[in-house]
């Protein structure tokens, strides 16, 4: 049951990790629970389906904003990645989060920093291939998070499928204390993936995006239907995707939702999942193929 008395009625803003730090100490020394929503901003319905998670879990939920510089390659989208931070704050709030712990850079890694922290293997295929630096970003930055939160439980979208078994074997290897919460994907009314890359999208790029949920549909309707030739399932999402002429496709891949090895034929659990370019946005989204 979680404990309600004395929860605060407005959020507590953190910049400094040293505050950051004393606050979850007296959490702990309390015996609260700590549920922890880390993300970049530019918050939509995915992360509050996240945070509403941990606020129904937990005592205490902080949720992180920070578009952190080490998981983006060069010439990609760090300069112009969206910043929303009071339209955030606006969301946070209403949705009764206790504290939001948002960072400088400089406050992260302070001139001098030298350490980062990588998950072998699975980090080098999907996304891994084309964005060799993303998940060696991503799991020294959440590492830091961990150490500086202390949350019981953290919680993570399965739209970012590869990134949570990413952490999910960082926390194993490293026997950290804090237990991950998979939350399913969330699509806005029309089937598109919600991302934050997708206010980058014209009206026009938005309708050839749709590709993607409709290419995955596709497939698990093939499938359903007795097909379980992986080419044959990836040669069809191809073609979908080709129709429309602004996609640009990074990957579409079949494989293990653990080890991410390509699989010849659809056989048990599966995962299908999807890298493309649409316009200015780099967008993702992904299915899981059921035993049947």
């Amino acid at each position: 049951m979680i404990r309600t008395e004395n929860r605060q009625e407005t959020i507590t803003r953190v910049s400094s990790i040293a505050e950051m730090k004393g606050i979850s100490a007296s959490l702990l020394k309390q015996n609260l629970t700590i549920g922890f929503v880390p993300t970049m901003g530019c918050l939509h319905e995915g992360h509050l389906k996240l945070i509403k998670r941990s606020l129904e879990s937990c005592d205490r939920t902080v949720v992180s904003i920070f578009v952190n510089p080490t998981q983006f390659g060069p010439n990609e989208d760090l300069d112009s990645y969206p910043r929303e931070l009071d339209s955030d704050i606006g969301k946070l709030e209403a949705a009764g989060v206790d504290i939001l712990f948002h960072p400088t850079v400089e406050e992260m890694y302070p001139a001098g920093y030298k350490t980062s922290v990588e998950v072998q293997s699975i980090s080098k295929h999907l996304c891994g291939k084309s964005r060799p630096d993303l998940f060696k970003g991503v799991t020294t930055v959440v590492l830091k998070l961990f150490n500086i939160v202390r949350p019981h439980n953290a919680f993570f979208g399965e739209k970012d499928w590869q990134q949570l078994a990413v952490i999910e074997a960082l926390v194993k290897d490293l026997n950290l204390d804090v237990a991950i919460i998979r939350v399913p994907l969330v699509r806005e009314s029309d089937g598109l993936a919600m991302s934050s890359r997708n206010r980058y999208l014209s009206s026009q790029e938005r309708q050839t995006a749709l590709s993607l949920s409709r290419s995955l549909k596709e497939a698990q309707d093939n499938i359903r239907r007795g097909t379980t030739s992986a080419k044959v399932i990836s040669d069809s999402i191809r073609q979908c995707l080709a129709e429309k002429e602004a996609c640009e496709i990074d990957y579409i891949s079949i494989c293990d939702p653990e080890s991410f090895k390509e699989k010849e034929q659809i056989r048990g659990r599966t995962l299908i999942a999807l890298a493309v370019k649409v316009g200015p946005s780099r967008l993702i989204d992904n299915c899981i193929i059921e035993e049947f």
